[in-house]
């Protein structure tokens, strides 16, 4: 199991489009992905669009990933990277 931190860096924060990103990108490993806030008792399953948005995620939620399976690491390493490129979006 493989932990990590990451920051919504997007002005929109985690909305539809990137909640789909997010949901897309994590669906491709077999590895569980969970998102939980640190400022919340909230947490979600990555592969689930409806557990992400129901996080209500806005520019500036720390979260943490806790990741666990066979391609753990390249899970961990691409989601914090969809993230920090702020899923695509302009600043």
């Amino acid at each position: 199991m493989l932990e990590g931190r990451t920051k919504v860096v997007n002005r929109l924060g985690l909305h539809a489009r990137a909640a789909a990103l997010l949901v897309r990108r994590a669906g491709a490993f077999k590895s569980s992905i969970i998102l939980a806030r640190t400022d919340q008792d909230a947490s979600a399953n990555a592969k689930s669009i409806l557990s992400v948005l129901g996080l209500a995620a806005s520019f500036g939620t720390e979260l943490q990933i806790t990741v666990d399976g066979d391609d753990e690491m390249q899970a961990l390493e691409e989601i914090q990277t969809l993230f920090a490129n702020r899923f695509g979006e302009s600043a």
